[in-house]
């Protein structure tokens, strides 16, 4: 799927038709909500944080605009940006905006992912590893604020299936 071609009723639902939503959701009201998922990979912190800046390898390219995720990048130093380029040079998208980065430790960054980027939202995605025999854990949590027509509490689950999709594929990628 390509976020810009669709309105946001339509990307939600082709989201939840494609993965279905997981126990991720901590709460979600008209104004936000709050995501959070944790997974074991069999690697490092350092290994980890640095798969985390190869996202063209680990991101499903169906949750992009080009449909390719060899178009997008990920530079985790603060100020970065998780930038996607539109093929033919027709353009380039910033999805979010690194305002954290402590190389195996956390990544933090800032924006609306998806059918988020057209709404009025804050929204802070965090990637924190931890070393814990046999690797590292990884929690992801997304939290988003702000105004999104129709409310928030709807699309908690569809975003939350999108981004336990990404961290699951994340999670192989390093355990391959």
């Amino acid at each position: 799927m390509k976020f810009g071609a669709w309105p946001l009723a339509a990307t939600a639902a082709v989201m939840a038709a494609a993965s279905p939503a997981a126990a991720a959701v901590k709460s979600a009201t008209v104004a936000g909500f709050e995501l959070e998922t944790k997974v074991l990979v069999r690697a490092t912190p350092e290994e980890a944080y640095a798969m985390l800046g190869r996202v063209g390898e680990w991101w499903n390219p169906d949750h992009s605009y080009s449909g390719n995720a060899a178009n997008l990048t990920l530079r985790p130093q603060a100020g970065g940006c998780f930038c996607e380029r539109m093929p033919g040079g027709r353009g380039s998208i910033e999805h979010m905006r690194v305002v954290q980065a402590r190389p195996g430790k956390l990544l933090r960054l800032q924006g609306g992912l998806g059918p988020l980027q057209g709404e009025a939202v804050a929204g802070s995605l965090t990637w924190s590893l931890a070393a814990v025999e046999g690797g590292t854990e990884i929690t992801q949590s997304y939290i988003v604020g702000g105004y999104i027509r129709g409310g928030a509490e709807w699309l908690a689950p569809l975003v939350d299936a999108v981004l336990v999709e990404q961290l699951k594929r994340f999670q192989a990628r390093l355990d391959r």
